[in-house]
């Protein structure tokens, strides 16, 4: 509740995402995102096969330092480094 003569200011996105998350997680619990989970592992699978679970298995034993510089590293733009990883999943995609 605010004190009185304090001003209220409007919530960014990112403390709006933070607040609403942690009342989701308060109420629903962990076995919520364990079914959530589930059943979107199991729509992808039915949409990109098998195959798909493979390839990105392999790459989860990547280090950061075997990726380019600019995809996460520190100093990078953000933005630069998610469109980066966007046009590189659209590669993989289209060759698979």
């Amino acid at each position: 509740m605010a004190v009185k003569g304090e001003h209220k200011r409007k919530l960014t996105r990112q403390e709006a995402g933070r607040i609403g998350g942690e009342k989701v997680a308060r109420e629903r619990g962990p076995e919520f995102y364990r079914q959530i989970g589930k059943k979107g592992g199991e729509t992808v699978a039915e949409q990109r096969g098998s195959e798909f679970y493979r390839t990105i298995g392999r790459k989860g034993g990547e280090s950061r330092s075997t990726k380019s510089k600019t995809s996460g590293s520190i100093g990078g733009s953000g933005k630069q480094a998610r469109s980066q990883g966007s046009r590189r999943n659209k590669r993989i995609n289209q060759n698979a």
